[in-house]
């Protein structure tokens, strides 16, 4: 008898999602002695291609690489306003230790994150961050016998009698149908066209600097192909994952992270937030959107003094390459980044006047409860007289790292229909998945798209 002809499945895009669909379908098919034949399409170059995942940390919120947190489920339905689904974040948790193994068992160490200062959910990270985990899985992968096809744009897909048959791609040029039984879609949200961020954020959407070189890829594309296909839309598409960062750097998210411990001014010189309304990860998303839509000039400065320098380890909170703006006097910093001096001591001055407490309470590694007493807006921790210079000001803009619209999936990473049905061959992990509301649960983004990448490989194997 002839062989059977292989399971062909295609995989769009090689962030942590992609790789992971692609690898562990090769591997399962390997394991079920199912003859399969799978391609992953992204429209970078080589050099280019892993999204937003090649540029990131991809810190994961695990108490270590063999477990999570008992509240693990709650807390991150939490930021979402209990919106989310709690089947889908259950699965996370359940699979996420075997996925941590699995990746170890491709080469991936982990530590932890240098990153934070002030304590939150644990979290572990890959050596080397998202290039060293994107590295060893593609390695993986095509040791496993996984095709890559760099500089190929997903255009559509072809369905014929509800089932589907092919996707349709562009490269060098030209136009083709890849034939295919299934499809992951893995090739992120849409922050990366203007238009539409400027139709789902409004004016100034479309000028919202990108977090890192990696970001623009990701366009929307595989979310309308799946929407055009008939999957339903999910999340919330007036939500995107935004951080502060160095205007003037010019290196992959320059965050700066250490703007509790200050305050911060918009040109006017006036403060227009609790910079201390909660740990960093709590409120930067607020901070940086603030700034961008609704800042004079969608810009703002982070002011520190001296006492900066005394916190330790205060550099992991800071991944801008420029130095701060320092200065004597504080009539002399308003002067380097061109806020009204009197406008700015006026601000400071009110500050400095309303911090109650003892300074030497202060504690950047957790909430420390100083606070402001009437001042407005307030400061609700790490609230300490800004008076020892020299003193420093960061510039801060917001950046957008991914939005949270995007397409219905279930717990098996199956996209689904507006009446809740499954798309049959239809798969997708990571950004594109609408499973965020209001905010982003700190550190899961990476998590999730090795965890429902590696089931939705899976599942493609199993149709």
């Amino acid at each position: 008898m002839p062989e059977p002809a292989p399971l062909r499945i295609v995989v769009v895009g090689q962030g942590a999602a992609g790789v992971a669909a692609a690898l562990s379908a090769a591997e399962a098919a390997r394991t079920a002695g199912r003859a399969v034949a799978v391609t992953l399409i992204d429209k970078a170059s080589e050099s280019d291609a892993g999204g937003n995942t090649r540029w990131s940390p991809s810190n994961m919120r695990m108490a270590s690489p063999d477990r999570v947190e008992d509240s693990f489920v709650h807390d991150v339905l939490a930021a979402t306003k209990n919106r989310g689904d709690a089947r889908y974040f259950t699965r996370l948790a359940a699979d996420a230790p075997e996925v941590a193994a699995w990746a170890v068992s491709h080469g991936v160490a982990f530590i932890q994150p240098p990153y934070y200062l002030a304590k939150g959910p644990p979290r572990i990270q890959p050596q080397g961050g998202g290039a060293a985990l994107l590295a060893a899985l593609v390695k993986a992968a095509k040791a496993a016998g996984v095709s890559f096809r760099y500089e190929c744009a997903a255009r559509g897909i072809v369905q014929a009698e509800g089932r589907i048959v092919g996707l349709e791609v562009d490269q060098s040029g030209r136009r083709e149908t890849l034939p295919a039984e299934a499809i992951v879609l893995a090739n992120g949200g849409f922050q990366g066209s203007a238009a539409l961020m400027r139709e789902h954020f409004g004016p100034g959407g479309d000028t919202m600097r990108l977090i890192s070189p990696g970001t623009h890829y990701n366009g929307g594309d595989g979310i309308a192909m799946a929407l055009a296909a008939g999957a339903a839309k999910s999340g919330d598409w007036n939500g995107m994952h935004a951080e502060p960062v160095d205007a003037r750097a010019t290196t992959s998210a320059p965050v700066v992270l250490v703007y509790p411990f200050g305050i911060v001014v918009d040109k006017t010189g006036r403060r227009f937030f609790d910079e201390g309304a909660g740990l960093v990860h709590e409120t930067w998303e607020w901070l940086a959107r603030e700034i961008h839509f609704n800042r004079p000039g969608s810009i703002a400065y982070t002011i520190l003094d001296s006492r900066l320098f005394d916190i330790a380890d205060y550099k992991r909170a800071i991944r801008s390459e420029v130095e701060p703006f320092r200065a004597d006097t504080l009539s002399g910093l308003a002067g380097l980044i061109g806020v009204d001096a009197a406008a700015l001591g006026e601000t400071i001055a009110a500050y400095n006047a309303a911090c109650v407490g003892t300074p030497d309470a202060f504690d950047a590694t957790r909430c420390d409860g100083l606070h402001t007493h009437g001042l407005a807006p307030p400061k609700s921790n790490w609230a300490r007289a800004i008076a020892s210079p020299p003193y420093l000001a960061w510039p801060l803009v917001g950046a957008v790292a991914y939005t949270f619209g995007g397409i219905a999936t279930d717990e098996h990473a199956r996209v689904l229909r507006p009446d809740g049905t499954v798309l049959p061959g239809l798969y997708a992990a990571g950004e594109i998945t609408g499973h965020f509301y209001e905010a982003a649960p700190n550190s899961v983004a990476v998590l999730r798209a090795l965890v429902f990448g590696r089931i939705a490989g899976r599942q493609a194997v199993a149709i």
